[in-house]
C-alpha cells in the first residue's frame, strides 16, 4: 500500500508540476487528484519540495532508461554516443520535462540538479570512453572534459528548441539534432 501511495503521489506530482509548474501547484488539488490526503504527501515526502525531488528523480530515471535503449541500438560506440545525444534532444522536448527539469528543479532544488548533471556527465563520459577505447574518438582530451562540454551543449540546445515559437519547433529541433550529430562526428575525426 505504501509503494502504491508513493507512486500515485509521484504520478500526480508529475502531472501537476508539468502542467502548472511548481509554484502554481496546489497541494490540495494535487492530493485530491490522486484521491489522497495532504497527510499522505507529508508522510512520504515531507512536503511539496520533497515530492518535486522524487518527481525529478523519476523523470531522470525514465530519461536514463530511454537514452540507454537508444544507445544500445547503435552499431558502434560513436553511433551510440550520437544516438544518445539525438534522443536527449528529442525526449527533453516534452512540456512536462521542460517545466520540471529545466525550470522548476533549478529554482527549487539546486542540489538535485547538480547531482542529476553529474550523473548525466558520467553517462556521457562512459560513452565517450567506450568510443575512445574503440579508436573512434581521439584521446587527446579526457572523456570527462568532453562530456562536460557535450552535456552543456545538449541542455542548452534542448532549452533553445523548446523556447522557440511553436511553428518553428520542428525546424529548430532538426537543426539542434544536426548540430549534435556534427559535434559527435567531429569527435571521431582525427
Amino acid at each position: 500500500m505504501l509503494d502504491t501511495t508513493r507512486q500515485a503521489l509521484i504520478e500526480a506530482g508529475r502531472r501537476h508540476f508539468g502542467e502548472f509548474g511548481y509554484a502554481a501547484t496546489s497541494m490540495d488539488d494535487l492530493t485530491a487528484s490522486a484521491s489522497l490526503t495532504r497527510g499522505a504527501l507529508y508522510h512520504h515526502f515531507g512536503g511539496k519540495s520533497g515530492l518535486l525531488a522524487a518527481v525529478v528523480e523519476a523523470v531522470d530515471a525514465e530519461l536514463g532508461v530511454s537514452l540507454d535503449v537508444a544507445a544500445a541500438e547503435a552499431p558502434d560506440p560513436l553511433g551510440a554516443l550520437t544516438a544518445r545525444c539525438v534522443a536527449y534532444i528529442e525526449l527533453t522536448q516534452a512540456p512536462d520535462v521542460q517545466q520540471i527539469i529545466f525550470h522548476d528543479a533549478p529554482a527549487v532544488l539546486p542540489a538535485a540538479v547538480e547531482s542529476s548533471t553529474a550523473s548525466c556527465i558520467r553517462s556521457i563520459t562512459d560513452a565517450i570512453d567506450r568510443a575512445q577505447r574503440a579508436g573512434d574518438v581521439s584521446a587527446q582530451v579526457s572523456a570527462s572534459t568532453l562530456a562536460v562540454l557535450l552535456n552543456g551543449a545538449l541542455v542548452d540546445a534542448s532549452r533553445w528548441v523548446a523556447a522557440g515559437r511553436p511553428e518553428d519547433h520542428t525546424a529548430r529541433q532538426a537543426e539542434a539534432i544536426a548540430a549534435a550529430r556534427l559535434i559527435v562526428a567531429r569527435l571521431g575525426s582525427r
